[in-house]
């Protein structure tokens, strides 16, 4: 990336993502954008697969890209599938599980 100018192919990434097969967790994250104020993942993950609970000092969306996942915050399950995306503010805890193979964004700025 340079200074101030990026441009992704997210299906060309995810499938690069998919040939790194076998994941030894079941996951595999690669950060696309990492600035001061903005940081932005491509998570692919295999059915089953979970992000423990943790908490970001920022706000974070989640953009499902392909798939669906259960995305646990506040108490709360929410279903997210392709085309989908939410919304959280910061320092709130959150947990992830994959249902069925997934890919998602997280930006967190």
């Amino acid at each position: 990336m340079s200074e101030d100018f990026a441009r992704f192919d997210l299906e060309v990434e995810i499938r690069d993502s998919e040939s790194r097969k076998p994941w030894p967790s079941g996951k595999h994250s690669k950060t696309l954008v990492k600035k001061d104020s903005l940081q932005v993942v491509l998570f692919t993950m295999e059915s089953g697969s979970a992000i423990k609970e943790h908490s970001s000092q920022g706000s974070i969306t989640v953009q499902v890209l392909r798939g669906e996942i259960l995305f646990h915050a506040q108490d709360q399950d929410h279903s997210l599938r392709a085309g989908e995306m939410l919304v959280l503010g910061p320092s709130i805890k959150h947990a992830v599980e994959c249902v069925g193979d997934a890919a998602f964004l997280l930006t967190i700025s």
